[in-house]
């Protein structure tokens, strides 16, 4: 069976799919970060995926299987910029560990780190546009970009566990969210250990809630970026048969001299 990506090196290799993205995402990413020609076609995938792709499954979830070191970070910057000019305002981000998540923050918030990924001043039909980190949706600003971070276990905790100014499942239902999964792969613990194709998910993994918060709105988007989803498993491979837009490997990554 031809899986996504497949589908898309053959229209990649026709000349169906450009070379060009638009002119606000490069001019809103931090000037010192060039993206490279793979991280334009990875980008170039994702918006003929989103704006011209006939099978688009709504909601929406892709999975970046790049390689370690490949700038997959870069890559969710310039995804969300894009997101953004299309109405989006709501970001869910979450990680493995608290550890990441403070880099994560530092890459996101912090115009003084050297890691930093927008330009000074993101801009978008000349007004400025914030990145305000949230709690919750509730207090998100519609002009900006509201981002949570936070881990999957504390995700799961949150959403099954109500606390005051927390998530809940009822902040999703009337709000159209862009869930953003950075090598988050306990999402998959469960796909990966079931015993046949018709056994349930099960309510009390982490996997069952990031499917509940993505499906309470048809116009949510799940973005996955990893450099080692287990395709070896059956399970994990048929799950992202039909998922995964772009493929680089460390292999591809060390033969064009990185």
């Amino acid at each position: 069976m031809t899986t996504l990506n497949q589908t898309y090196e053959v229209l990649s290799k026709m000349g169906y799919l450009g070379k060009e993205i638009p002119k606000y995402i490069e001019d809103n990413l931090n000037p010192a970060f060039k993206l490279r020609n793979y991280q334009t076609e990875a980008i170039v995938r994702f918006i003929h995926y989103l704006e011209q792709n006939p099978t688009r499954i709504k909601p929406s979830q892709l999975l970046f299987h790049m390689a370690t070191g490949s700038g997959k970070t870069l890559l969710m910057a310039a995804n969300i910029l894009y997101l953004y000019n299309k109405g989006y305002r709501n970001f869910l981000f979450f990680v493995n560990s608290n550890n990441i998540i403070e880099k994560t923050r530092d890459n996101f918030l912090n115009p003084n780190s050297s890691k930093y990924l927008f330009n000074e001043k993101i801009m978008f039909e000349h007004n400025e546009v914030k990145i305000k980190e949230v709690n919750n949706f509730g207090t998100s600003n519609n002009d900006a970009i509201n981002i949570i971070f936070t881990t999957i276990q504390g995700l799961h905790s949150y959403m099954n566990i109500p606390r005051e100014n927390k998530l809940t499942y009822e902040d999703f239902k009337d709000t159209k969210t862009v869930i953003i999964s950075d090598e988050a792969h306990h999402i998959n613990a469960w796909t990966k250990s079931r015993l046949n194709k018709t056994e349930s998910l099960e309510k009390n993994t982490w996997e069952y809630t990031v499917n509940n918060i993505f499906n309470s709105n048809i116009l949510n988007i799940m973005l996955e970026y990893t450099a080692t989803v287990d395709l070896e498993n059956p399970a994990i491979y048929e799950k992202y048969l039909n998922k995964i837009i772009y493929e680089y490997s460390l292999k591809q990554f060390r033969q064009d001299g990185y």
